[in-house]
């Protein structure tokens, strides 16, 4: 099972948790307090960047009977279409630059290059994706309604279809988004009624309407003879975008160490522990300056858990505090390079394709499935929370995860 005590799995004190969630508000108050042109600076490069691959993009496919013509305007409009879903619109709809308050970079009126209509967008995902994030039965990211990603999950006969399914989102990837406030799991539950589902999709209609039109009908005619190449550019940019922002986002949900927790859990939890649920249930990957831009930094997607309304350009700076944090109270960061992430969360996908008789660990204490019963049969391991008298230091969750893959035991029922 999800985690139901985060204090217990964490092996932190409630002193210690309230401690790291007056620490976590400090870096808040820092960020904001700091704000200010160098971060305004680049939200408008960054703009300024974007407008002119998509426009430098356009000219050369009016050229595009050329073979280099077409690669390169298909590489600048691949390009400008990742920076706008990921750094642009994903980071402005998240209010990151409403503190500057221009109407250009707001929330309120940011409307992005992909079919997800953003009204729909930012209540799906900056409400309840981010409110609930990872709780089982809450979160509809945990799986997107179609795969099966945690042994919480009941398994049914067709999750046999996981690593197909996982192939198919991440081709289509802007229209599993779109779908997504759909809630197609609520629906299945009959807590969502098909009217309402059908309200909501017309609204998806318009926008993929809008979209198709766009990119497959208005830019191809606009390139005369050349529409035909102009029209597999669009198609090719779109896929490229799509394969991307799925790679980032499932890097940062579903490797091992990005947790599950249960609906208990969060009916007890108050700010500090919403931080340490956000810690424990998301991961990063390595990334270079470049990289980090073109994720819209969510290579930091423990940093945007925790703040996801603070400028994506300070999640480096602070990530700095927030990995010596981890240190300090001895939890777990979870990051690795791109493809290490990405292989594990594949791993997961195909695994849980089958049911949990066929699998070998246990639903407890799984590398995608973790519960605080994993140390329930090592003797007063509950009792080593804070600093060990014996030795002065921290045993927190890091220790113990370490001292339980050293010597393997099996849970509790």
């Amino acid at each position: 099972m999800a985690i139901t005590d985060i204090d217990q799995y964490a092996h932190l004190t409630d002193a210690d948790i309230e401690a790291l969630g007056a620490e976590l508000d400090a870096i808040r108050r820092d960020i904001e307090e700091s704000r200010g042109e160098r971060d305004a600076k680049y939200i408008r490069r960054t703009i300024t960047l974007q407008r002119s691959l998509a426009a430098g993009g356009r000219v050369a496919l009016m050229f595009s009977n050329r073979k280099t013509a077409w690669v390169a305007g298909t590489a600048m409009l691949s390009l400008a279409k990742i920076i706008e879903n990921m750094e642009l619109g994903h980071n402005v709809m998240h209010g990151q630059w409403d503190w500057m308050n221009d109407p250009e970079v707001h929330s309120s009126s940011w409307e992005w290059d992909t079919t997800c209509p953003s009204v729909q967008w930012k209540h799906s995902h900056n409400f309840v994706h981010h409110k609930y994030t990872n709780v089982v039965g809450m979160d509809d990211d945990v799986g997107y309604g179609i795969l099966r990603v945690t042994r919480d999950q009941p398994w049914e006969w067709w999750n046999v279809g996981n690593p197909i399914y996982n192939l198919t989102l991440g081709t289509f990837f802007e229209y599993g988004v779109a779908l997504h406030h759909l809630e197609t799991e609520k629906l299945r539950k009959k807590e969502k009624s098909y009217r309402q589902a059908l309200k909501d999709l017309r609204v998806i209609g318009r926008k993929v309407g809008k979209q198709a039109a766009k990119d497959y009908l208005i830019y191809p005619a606009l390139s005369g003879p050349n529409w035909k190449s102009t029209l597999a550019a669009d198609f090719t940019a779109n896929i490229v975008r799509n394969y991307w922002a799925y790679m980032v986002i499932f890097c940062g949900h579903f490797p091992d160490g990005a947790e599950k927790f249960t609906v208990e859990e969060y009916e007890n939890e108050d700010q500090p522990r919403w931080y340490l649920r956000q810690m424990l249930g998301s991961a990063n990957f390595r990334a270079g300056l470049v990289m980090r831009f073109m994720s819209g930094n969510l290579s930091h997607q423990i940093e945007h858990h925790l703040f996801p309304d603070l400028p994506s350009n300070r999640y480096e700076e602070i990530g700095v505090r927030v990995r010596q944090l981890c240190d300090k109270y001895d939890l777990p960061y979870t990051t690795g390079s791109l493809g290490h992430q990405y292989f594990q969360s594949f791993r997961t996908i195909a695994k849980l394709a089958l049911p949990n008789a066929l699998l070998k660990a246990t639903s407890d204490d799984a590398p995608e499935t973790a519960s605080e019963l994993r140390f329930a049969v090592r003797d007063g391991v509950q009792n080593h929370f804070g600093v060990d008298p014996a030795t002065g230091k921290r045993r927190g969750l890091r220790t113990a995860l370490r001292e339980l893959k050293n010597a393997p035991v099996q849970p509790a029922a």
